[in-house]
């Protein structure tokens, strides 16, 4: 049995897409009335409408449903893992635990990972990041992604975890995999923004290339591997987040380019990352003027127009 924490749309879309191979999952919800209303529905309307739940897809709000799975897929927001981790750390400690968010946490300065394992020490700790969209997934459409894992364990993983539609590629780089899916996020934020202010798709191809050179001089600072950052987990999902409006990344930098509210109930995870990945740029001087624009703006620090000014005033120097 694979345990999922998090019936968002992301987990429940994984939780499809392995009952569909024959995989029995328990998916948990927080709250037992989500639990009992999917359960009954066979459907998680709000988050992921019109795909039915497989008949191997057990919902449960209780946690220890997820005692004796094989792995457990942790699907929260990473704003929000840490305190769950806190909260469930005795039952999942010694389970294999993977991170399926994207992000850094604001309270600690630490990726998923990190967080897991100083949670569950015990535990074999990997993470899952890469190009997808849940409904993507729950459709059975192909995606692939990366599965991070530094122990012998990620190959089991790797081979638990992939079906014939999802495609798994492993590496032992965890530090590249989860820097690359986070920093994605903060440049898909400038790419509405771009889009937004109506500075067109050239300049939107512009801020992505600059945007991956500063993914790759913070995430290479910290020990990431380069080859990690120019696949599925850095390039890869930079392209998809900062192209498609599937992405609430970039429907958020829409709406801030726009002067238009974005609905505080969509979950937005580049926007509490812009402000972690900007205090560890400034703690280690490494210069990273898109995100650190990115954070400024969605501070208030700077209105629009002199975020947009700082960006196209950059020195000119060489490529």
């Amino acid at each position: 049995m694979i345990g999922i924490a998090g019936a968002g749309a992301f987990g429940t879309a994984l939780a499809v897409a392995l009952a569909r191979e024959g995989r029995d999952v328990t998916l948990w919800a927080r709250g037992a009335a989500q639990a009992t209303e999917t359960a009954r529905t066979r459907t998680n309307a709000a988050r992921l409408p019109g795909i039915a739940l497989p008949d191997r897809v057990h919902v449960s709000e209780l946690i220890t449903d997820l005692a004796g799975a094989q792995a457990v897929l942790l699907t929260l927001p990473t704003q929000a893992l840490g305190a769950f981790l806190v909260e469930q750390a005795a039952g999942l400690n010694g389970m294999a635990l993977v991170a399926c968010c994207k992000g850094v946490d604001l309270a600690t300065l630490r990726g998923p990972t990190a967080l897991i394992g100083a949670a569950c020490p015990a535990s074999v700790v990997a993470i899952l990041t890469g190009p997808s969209f849940a409904a993507d997934i729950a459709r059975g459409l192909p995606t692939a992604l990366t599965l991070a894992c530094a122990s012998i364990d990620g190959e089991g993983l790797q081979h638990l975890l992939s079906t014939p539609s999802l495609r798994l590629y492993r590496t032992s780089d965890v530090t590249g995999a989860e820097l690359g899916g986070a920093l994605k996020n903060v440049i898909a934020i400038a790419a509405g923004v771009v889009i937004g202010t109506g500075l067109g798709e050239s300049a939107r191809a512009a801020l992505i290339t600059r945007g991956f050179a500063e993914m790759q001089r913070f995430a290479l600072r910290f020990g990431a591997r380069l080859e990690t950052l120019s696949g599925l987990s850095g390039l890869g999902d930079m392209i998809l987040t900062c192209t498609s409006t599937q992405s609430r990344n970039l429907r958020y930098g829409l709406a801030l380019g726009q002067g238009l509210a974005f609905d505080p109930h969509v979950t937005v995870e580049g926007v509490a990352t812009a402000q972690a990945i900007r205090r560890l740029a400034e703690a280690q001087s490494i210069d990273m003027p898109i995100a650190t624009m990115v954070a400024r703006l969605i501070a208030r620090e700077i209105p629009l127009d002199q975020a947009i000014r700082s960006l196209m005033s950059r020195p000119l120097k060489e490529e």
